[in-house]
């Protein structure tokens, strides 16, 4: 037998900070083992306190003290950053112009390992710059009734008095009082009104405000659930939704899928573009979602739901016919193998691919190409500024022969 490696937790080491890895950390090596390093930057000499390790070749650190800083390092705008503290924030002592250069590695890294794509990725900025721009939380609540945010990897309850990346009045609003649930969700909508729930287990159990938030997008007004998705970001559904729009090019009297289609948003959008004469099909397995789509779209006849987990759908549920478009915008853990292949099966002439995760994005593009499709564009964009999430467009066509 091997003997058993030893546990670094609670050592620290002075290393060197190398590249940028997905998820928020740095990478860094000691005695031929890796360190994930929260808190630091590439170049930069730093002592790595280990707080994770779980044996094998790598433990997670973060960076408690800064030895040779690196010059796009910055004084985090939150005093609730930083090692030991909230664990919401990666890059809040980064520039933002130095924030989506690492985004933009990230992505570039995820599609040449992963998906053997070689290509050069800017990450753009959302209207409005990198504070007090996120309209929906999720806050814990400790033992004592005072809510706040976990820790890194911990169930730890950070309490705080205000979150400098939420909309400004979000945290104020429940952190002056005791609360018996066990987390509270915090919604400002597009018309500024306020929802704040008490969650329970898996559910809901009491909730301040109408429950239904307001927001604009896609040149109409949605009434969703403040419970639903939505993009969290103030300006994002409108952007996505534009790009899905130039991408997706659909034509009066086409068929177009929009697969986990939540609420509509570009189903919306396709059902301008097809027409009465067109139609949508629209997949989306959260019952309310469909409920809400399905009232915010009533007038569009052409739109067409299916209350359905989309690998089922696709499988044994969708029509004949084959569409000429067809957006996809899957959790953070891709479409998968099954779903691309059943699309790709149908010939579209258009795939637009809305990610929220680099490596599922680039699993997912490496099968469309076995499948015999291209990569034909491709959007970043940053719409969750001070972490290290990074959404993506990608367009895909069927490659010529």
């Amino acid at each position: 037998m091997s003997p058993a490696k030893e546990d670094w937790t609670g050592e620290q080491f002075e290393v060197e900070i190398g590249s940028v890895a997905h998820g928020g950390h740095f990478v860094a090596r000691h005695e031929g083992r890796v360190l994930f390093v929260r808190h630091a930057l590439p170049g930069e000499r730093v002592i790595a306190s280990v707080y994770e390790d779980n044996g094998g070749s790598f433990c997670r650190a973060d960076a408690v003290e800064i030895l040779e800083p690196s010059p796009d390092r910055v004084e985090p705008p939150c005093p609730f950053s930083g090692p030991g503290m909230c664990g919401g924030c990666d890059f809040q002592h980064v520039s933002w112009d130095a924030q989506r250069e690492l985004k933009a590695q990230v992505v570039r890294e995820q599609l040449s390992r992963l998906g053997k794509i070689d290509r050069d990725v800017v990450v753009e900025a959302l209207p409005g710059g990198p504070l007090e721009w996120r309209t929906r939380i999720r806050m814990a609540v400790d033992s004592d009734g005072r809510p706040g945010f976990r820790g890194t990897r911990s169930h730890d309850v950070i309490p705080i008095d205000h979150c400098v990346i939420s909309r400004p009045g979000m945290v104020e609003a429940v952190v002056d009082r005791k609360w018996r649930a066990q987390e509270l969700t915090i919604v400002q909508d597009g018309d500024g009104n306020l929802h704040v729930g008490e969650v329970r287990g898996r559910h809901t159990v009491r909730r301040a405000g109408t429950g239904t938030a307001v927001e604009t997008a896609a040149q109409r007004k949605w009434r969703v659930s403040a419970e639903g998705f939505w993009q969290v970001h103030p300006a994002a559904a409108n952007t996505f939704a534009s790009v899905v729009g130039e991408w997706a090019a659909a034509q009066p009297g086409q068929r177009a899928w929009d697969l986990y289609g939540g609420a509509g948003l570009f189903a919306s959008v396709l059902g301008r573009q097809v027409g009465e004469t067109g139609s949508v099909l629209v997949v989306e397995s959260f019952p309310g979602a469909v409920e809400d789509g399905r009232r915010n779209l009533r007038r569009m006849s052409q739109v067409e739901w299916v209350a359905d987990k989309v690998e089922r759908a696709v499988t044994r549920r969708l029509p004949v016919e084959d569409p000429h478009v067809v957006v996809l915008d899957p959790p953070r853990k891709g479409a998968g193998k099954v779903v691309v292949a059943e699309v790709a099966r149908r010939r579209p002439e258009r795939v637009v691919y809305v990610a929220c995760d680099p490596a599922a994005l680039a699993r997912d593009l490496a099968e469309f190409t076995v499948q015999g499709y291209r990569l034909a564009g491709l959007r970043a964009f940053d719409a969750f500024p001070m972490t290290h999430h990074v959404e993506c467009i990608a367009l895909l066509v069927p490659e010529t022969r």
